[in-house]
């Protein structure tokens, strides 16, 4: 079938309409549903994965934590909580000397010591009056950070919780020295960002506990407008950032206050680590004290311990995302559109031009890609929109199924009916992707060269008067369905059956080079079931005086019209025009000529090298004017790329 220009153009334009149609509407869908956040748990599951699945990512190099652990309580266990003032003072002076750079104390109280003796109305003594004296040195001594909490009471009002004024008023910057340690969980209650920021009304302490100490530790002023760290821009503002978790729970380097009250502290190798670092004073083993939250490693994933942090851990490691600088950051939105549309473009490529089975595990290759890039940008603090790649992916494929069931198949499902009954499936399957294509045969008529065969049952009226109606069609089932075979195994296409002929035809509706050698092929093969059949009708009709049960086939190749042809109630696929005529003439000149099989020379001719022939001659057919060269096939040298031959 020739190729045109026009229809090229037409397969073309209509292939890149699908295309642009299924990747514009998976792209844009999923970069919209990305905007709008409606991919967000999709994109926590996996940002929490990979913190599962990386562990410890890196050593903190600006935090510590001074854990007020089992251990200390066990040593302090004779002075109740709101009593360990001189403690904390003693743990302080021993971090000084170490040289650390700030010292947090993540611990939340109302009141002083002083204070709620002098409540008792007991008699006054050196001890009420100075037993918090080495706790104000140390926080008039500075680069200390007390902690506050905001709180919501019934009626809706936002209050803060701070120290007890007769200890803050002691800090070199008073409130400014004073942390907000609220952490604000999202939705699914995980703990993913911080506000750098949670109060903006002047002259109220509002930053947040870790900002606080990171900007104490980088010697900024807390009341500017804004602050630069690790080379980025915090703006005094409320906003939310992510904060990025250096490992699980124990990650951060971690000394027991008890460690800091023996007498040779300052030779501990686990003290001497400490300076330098910004130093949170925190409760950790204590189950009465804890303050855990959910993180990203709560998450309960097969294979993986599903734990908690305490509030202070989360703070030291907001500290050490201020002084590094490595937050987990969205790719540029330019970038994570080009990706989306990057997945939804390649998807809809593969998709429409596959099966959607081979389009199924593509997809499946392709998401696991997506994931696999996403773990390997997290460990590289950037966020891969992996949910709305993988979702991309899954869209387009829907799409195109959606495309093949509601236009294609439907066109697949007719031209199966049509075809099916009378070619191979592998035909119809051939034919249906052509169709795709745009290659495929025009149902609306088109000028093809094909092969057309003829054969009839010799002495049939005979045969058919010894024989009872039901017998004359159990006969013709069984004889059809075993000469039809071989047309099948050499993908022709049985058209008809006109009482006991058959009509044939090779190249049509798919188009193969080598339809005539395929016709030839076709044509043995129905002698040698025809001589099968020959027994199968002498066992059946024994003593009827049944002629000699035999076939003629009549083979001729050239151009035929091809077309769905017929009315609105009844159309067949069929071809019509001269090589139609003649092939059925040459199968009944078969009888006159004693050949079994009678071929044009143009079909031999056409079938190439190494088909056996007998006679040849020259006759006229009713219709022509010209004779018709003819010879008569006896078998074939060669099997070649078709089906089976042999010699006859």
């Amino acid at each position: 079938m020739a190729f045109t220009f026009s229809t090229g153009f037409r397969r073309l334009t209509r292939e890149w309409q699908r295309y642009v149609l299924v990747t514009a509407i998976a792209a844009g869908a999923m970069i919209a549903a990305d905007w709008q956040g409606s991919l967000k748990s999709f994109d926590d599951f996996y940002f929490d994965a990979w913190h599962l699945v990386a562990g410890k990512r890196r050593e903190a190099l600006h935090v510590a934590i001074v854990s007020v652990d089992d251990d200390t309580f066990d040593r302090l266990k004779d002075d109740p909580l709101a009593f360990w003032q001189p403690h904390f003072a003693t743990a302080m002076k021993v971090l000084e000397d170490a040289k650390a750079n700030v010292v947090g104390l993540d611990f939340t109280y109302a009141t002083s010591a002083e204070t709620w003796l002098k409540r008792l109305n007991l008699p006054e003594s050196n001890v009420s009056r100075t037993y918090d004296a080495g706790f104000r040195e140390r926080l008039a001594a500075g680069n200390k950070v007390l902690v506050g909490h905001l709180y919501e009471t019934s009626s809706g009002e936002i209050k803060q919780a701070l120290p007890p004024p007769e200890h803050f008023f002691l800090l070199p910057n008073q409130l400014q020295d004073v942390g907000m340690a609220n952490l604000y969980p999202e939705a699914d209650s995980i703990v993913r960002r911080y506000l750098p920021v949670l109060v903006t009304q002047e002259g109220l302490p509002g930053l947040g506990f870790s900002t606080l100490m990171a900007l104490r530790a980088s010697q900024q002023d807390p009341a500017s407008p804004a602050w630069h760290m690790a080379g980025d821009e915090i703006p005094r503002a409320i906003h939310y950032r992510r904060i990025g978790f250096i490992g699980p729970t124990g990650s951060i380097p971690r000394v027991s206050m008890s460690r800091l009250f023996e007498p040779n502290a300052l030779a501990l190798p686990e003290v001497k680590a400490l300076a330098g670092r910004v130093v949170l004073i925190t409760a950790h083993d204590s189950s009465s004290l804890q303050d855990t939250h959910l993180t990203p490693y709560s998450r309960g994933l097969p294979g993986f311990e599903r734990t908690q942090m305490t509030g202070g851990e989360v703070h030291a490691n907001i500290v050490e995302t201020l002084m590094t600088g490595r937050y987990p950051r969205d790719l540029p939105r330019p970038v994570g559109m080009a990706l989306i549309l990057s997945a939804a473009a390649l998807s809809a490529f593969m998709f429409l031009r596959r099966n959607p089975f081979i389009g199924a595990a593509f997809g499946l290759a392709l998401s696991l890609i997506a994931a696999f890039a996403s773990y390997q940008l997290f460990k590289l603090d950037w966020i891969f929109p992996t949910a709305a790649a993988q979702f991309t992916v899954l869209l387009a494929f829907l799409l195109t199924l959606a495309l093949r069931l509601t236009g294609e198949e439907r066109e697949r499902r007719r031209l199966r009916t049509m075809f099916g009954s009378y070619v191979s499936d592998d035909v119809v399957d051939l034919l249906i992707t052509q169709r795709g294509e745009g290659e495929g045969v025009d149902l609306k008529g088109q000028e093809m060269e094909v092969t057309v065969l003829f054969s009839d049952i010799r002495n049939f009226t005979t045969i058919s008067e010894k024989l009872t109606a039901h017998e004359v069609v159990e006969m013709l089932n069984t004889y059809f369905g075993k000469v039809c075979e071989p047309i099948l195994n050499e993908r022709g296409n049985v058209n008809k059956y006109i009482g006991d002929a058959v009509m044939a035809m090779f190249g049509s509706p798919v188009p193969y080079p080598d339809h005539a050698r395929r016709a030839i092929n076709a044509a043995i093969g129905m002698l040698r079931a025809t001589d099968e059949f020959r027994g199968w009708m002498e066992q059946r009709f024994p003593d009827r005086g049944l002629p000699r049960f035999d076939i003629g086939i009549g083979l001729h190749t050239g151009t035929v019209i091809s077309g769905d042809i017929g009315t609105d109630k009844r159309r067949e696929y069929t071809i019509i025009g001269d090589t139609v005529n003649t092939a059925s003439r040459l199968e009944g000149m078969t009888k006159e000529l004693g050949w079994r099989i009678v071929a044009s020379r143009t079909t031999l001719e056409a079938a190439g090298a190494g088909v056996v022939t007998g006679e040849g001659n020259s006759i006229h057919v009713k219709g022509r004017s010209a004779e018709v060269n003819v010879v008569e096939i006896l078998g074939v040298q060669d099997v070649g790329q078709t089906g089976a031959a042999g010699d006859q």
